[in-house]
């Protein structure tokens, strides 16, 4: 210790000990103290709890069945929920004891739009509890559950899908170089919320209850679709003239998909329940919609993913940093997986069906590999609660 002292004349007696006790941990090596785990938490956290949500929903409805899967697809949820739960109370905490670096998120140009995670969070939880916990909790609590996140995370959607772009509009600074994947995280929780909000048709009361939330769900898929189509072509625009930009930025290239996925899975699980709440035509017109759009939506998600996957794979070989948007490599696949079993479903393709097996096997691999960076980064080191390096 001499030695060190005097190499290192600098070091007070107050930073060694704080040296030796980092030294000496399990858990939280690079934190100076564990209470720091709370004071840079940002809201793009909630990603881990969609990534994790989707890989139980997407397997609750995976039009191929295997042994377990409705096991391990029960765990997963239960994963997520205790990561939703624990999130909320991290982030209450943070908001108390540091409200000024709190306050300071949503005036990011960046950060700003990662508060669309929250809501997706909790809209993904929602519905797993009403397709998987219903077996842990009871049907009549798990549907209370859900009801409870849906009209949490729709509300809080909907004002995320109008402040942020406001913000942006009138207070960020932004050009068109500085477009970018996580621009459509604020637009895109009303379209999970048309999306779960189909699963809760059938308990709806028969009538003008159905039927509004019905159509409700569709003003939110058409809110969000169109708000994805204009931020779409401006990240394409952006790569075109600007090209990939900075590694770090290369995983949220996969939130495209998101949109995509989502949306054809909206488009389905409303047609497939249409019945329930319209008359026909309309509720036939209604089903047709969901594979009329599905499909051609689904050709350019193939497109964009085998884009975004060459242009990953490009950036890997070079250094691709571990952060916190890796997670974008499992939510918007998952609702490409989902939208699959949607398709198959209406259409009794067996292409389809094989595809959202293939892209379900996909999906377990990458949250795997994040899952496990993820722990290593947060609960290991704690690099991940450390505020970014500027």
């Amino acid at each position: 210790m001499e030695t060190l002292t005097a190499d290192a004349p600098h070091i007070t007696d107050q930073q060694l000990t704080q040296e030796r006790s980092r030294g000496n941990r399990a858990f939280l090596q690079n934190l100076e103290r564990p209470s720091e785990l709370f004071s840079h938490l940002t809201p793009n956290w909630f990603a881990s709890v969609m990534g994790t949500g989707i890989l139980a929903t997407a397997a609750a409805t995976l039009p191929v069945q295997f042994p377990g899967l409705r096991i391990a697809a029960t765990i997963l949820w239960m994963l997520a929920s205790m990561l939703l739960a624990g999130l909320i109370a991290a982030t209450a905490w943070h908001w108390i004891r540091h409200r000024a670096t709190a306050m300071g998120h949503h005036r990011h140009p960046v950060m700003a739009h990662f508060y669309g995670a929250p809501p997706m969070a909790m809209l993904t939880v929602g519905a797993g509890t009403l397709l998987l916990g219903k077996d842990v909790l009871g049907e009549q609590l798990a549907l209370d559950i859900d009801m409870v996140l849906w009209s949490t995370g729709t509300l809080l959607g909907l004002v995320t899908a109008i402040a942020i772009p406001y913000l942006q509009f009138t207070r960020h600074q932004v050009d068109v170089g500085s477009a970018f994947g996580g621009w459509l995280m604020p637009v895109v929780p009303p379209m999970v919320s048309a999306s779960t909000g189909a699963l809760l048709l059938p308990y709806l009361p028969a009538g003008q209850a159905r039927l509004s939330m019905l159509l409700a769900c569709y003003a939110m898929f058409g809110l969000s679709l169109l708000a994805s189509l204009v931020i779409i072509p401006l990240i394409w625009n952006r790569l075109a003239l600007h090209k990939i930009g900075a590694a770090a930025t290369v995983p949220t290239l996969w939130i495209v998909l998101g949109p995509l996925g989502q949306s054809i899975t909206a488009a389905n699980l409303l047609g497939g329940n249409a019945h329930l709440a319209a008359p026909e035509p309309l509720a036939g017109a209604m089903e047709a919609f969901g594979v009329l759009y599905g499909v051609p939506v689904l050709g350019f998600a193939l497109l964009w993913a085998t884009l975004a996957a060459a242009i990953t794979l490009r950036t890997a070989r070079r250094g691709l940093p571990f952060s916190l948007t890796w997670w974008s490599f499992t939510f918007p696949v998952g609702t490409c997986v989902t939208g699959l079993t949607g398709l198959a479903i209406h259409t009794h393709l067996a292409a389809f069906e094989w595809m959202a097996v293939a892209g379900y096997a996909f999906l377990v691999a990458a949250w795997i590999v994040v899952a496990t960076r993820t722990f290593h980064g947060s609960i290991i080191l704690g690099t991940l609660f450390q505020p970014p390096k500027p």
